[in-house]
């Protein structure tokens, strides 16, 4: 068995849809893949943007209007025919959305965010599973939500692994035997029946949580780029691609931020010795990358940014010294808060971290830390490190920079700073 997950790119028009089918064709008869997707282009964005507005009572219309016609001109280009069944199921699908927009409220924030933007990958998933069909491709469409169990941590589910192992395990073999199943990444249920997502770019980790479960041969994760690259070609020139990685350096990377990664991929891959694969789906007989229990010596530098950041500092209001308790404090609030911290430094009365920004949770820990500390922020910063560094990958990322924050071990060097210009 073989799992392959296809992101937001590699959906995002009708040309793409039918690269999928031709790599799909492409496999032997005895290769059935179990296909995981994304969102299509930029929906969750979209659909962030609509939940946004409903929940802060203002008119969503036009964004969720200008969503549907997205997806609309993609089915019309797809299946000319207007009677073809897709049409109706998609539908249902943006009244669904509609139902749920109209009983957002403004408390419970965490828990409507998942329902409404989990719609997305619904929608990608049912489009590909009626395209394939209609192209003589047979596959079954699944909903990962019966299969995929997490608790009620809203945004970032945990996932019940052993439930989700055996569900998996019962039913999915089988199905696999006789015809490739087409699912959805990013979105979980929980034991009520409400919906969950796993974190943003979780498609990942959904991914990673079904090859686990099958035990599959491999997991290939198709991209817009050659393979496993040592920066984001979007923000750094002259980028080389790893052959080959190991599972702790390419765990690392993506704990850092590696955008082509998704943090919580890697290790049940590695714990099963299950090779992650990361290709072209515009080359797709390029060989791409594998990460894999390897051995290698010192790789290339990797650059990582990490933009739309915060550094908090916080300091004791009677200047004594940052003592245990008050770390523990610390971390408490941002453990509550769900905030990860990127970064953190200490000195003797002061205490920073660096962490993603969320317009929703850092004024609410700024607020609960105030009583006890004298806190500062500065935002929006970005976040450089660079993996296995050298002397002149120092120079590339530190050189004109307003550094307001640097750290270095014997392999990793990371630095906050003013977002002044781009990495060049």
């Amino acid at each position: 068995m073989i799992v392959y997950k296809f992101g937001g790119a590699s959906v995002k028009d009708a040309a793409a849809f039918r690269n999928i089918f031709q790599i799909l064709s492409a496999l032997s008869s005895a290769e059935k893949p179990l296909v995981v997707v994304s969102a299509m282009g930029k929906t969750t964005n979209a659909l962030e943007e609509v939940f946004q507005l409903a929940h802060q009572g203002l008119s969503y219309t036009e964004t969720l209007q200008n969503s549907q016609r997205y997806h609309l001109n993609i089915l019309q280009e797809l299946f000319p025919q207007q009677d073809a069944p897709v049409y109706e199921a998609v539908g249902k699908q943006f009244q669904e959305l509609q139902d749920i927009l109209t009983n957002v409220s403004p408390d419970d924030f965490d828990r409507h965010y998942d329902q409404v933007v989990s719609m997305g990958e619904l929608l990608s998933s049912l489009i590909l599973h009626h395209f394939l069909q209609a192209q003589g491709l047979a596959n079954l469409w699944l909903d990962s939500r019966q299969y995929i169990r997490t608790d009620s941590t809203w945004r970032e589910g945990k996932v019940d692994w052993e439930w989700t192992e055996t569900q998996i395990h019962a039913h999915l073999p089988a199905i696999l035997e006789q015809q490739p199943v087409i699912t959805q990444g990013f979105i979980a249920g929980t034991e009520q029946g409400a919906t969950t997502t796993l974190g943003r770019e979780g498609s990942d980790f959904s991914a990673a949580i079904f090859a686990y479960c099958l035990q599959a041969q491999s997991l290939t994760i198709w991209k817009d780029v050659p393979g496993l690259l040592n920066a984001d070609p979007k923000l750094f020139e002259e980028t080389i691609r790893y052959e080959e990685i190991a599972y702790q350096e390419a765990i690392e990377m993506a704990y850092y931020g590696a955008s082509i990664i998704h943090p919580k991929t890697v290790q049940p891959l590695a714990k099963r010795c299950i090779p992650l694969y990361v290709k072209s789906f515009l080359h797709p007989q390029e060989p791409g990358t594998v990460i894999w229990n390897c051995q290698h010596s010192r790789i290339a530098p990797s650059f990582i940014l990490k933009q739309n950041q915060c550094l908090l500092s916080f300091h004791t209001k009677d200047f004594g010294f940052i003592s245990e308790e008050n770390l523990s404090v610390i971390f408490q609030a941002l453990s509550q808060y769900r905030l990860k911290i990127n970064m953190m430094q200490n000195s003797a009365i002061s205490f920073s971290v660096c962490t993603d920004y969320d317009a929703q949770r850092v004024p609410r820990l700024i607020e609960a830390l105030t009583p006890e500390f004298v806190v500062l922020y500065n935002s929006p910063l970005h976040l450089y490190t660079i993996k296995n560094y050298d002397q002149e990958s120092l120079e590339k990322i530190a050189t004109g920079k307003e550094v307001l924050l640097e750290q270095r071990s014997r392999q990793t060097y990371q630095l906050v700073c003013r977002p002044a210009h781009a990495a060049r």
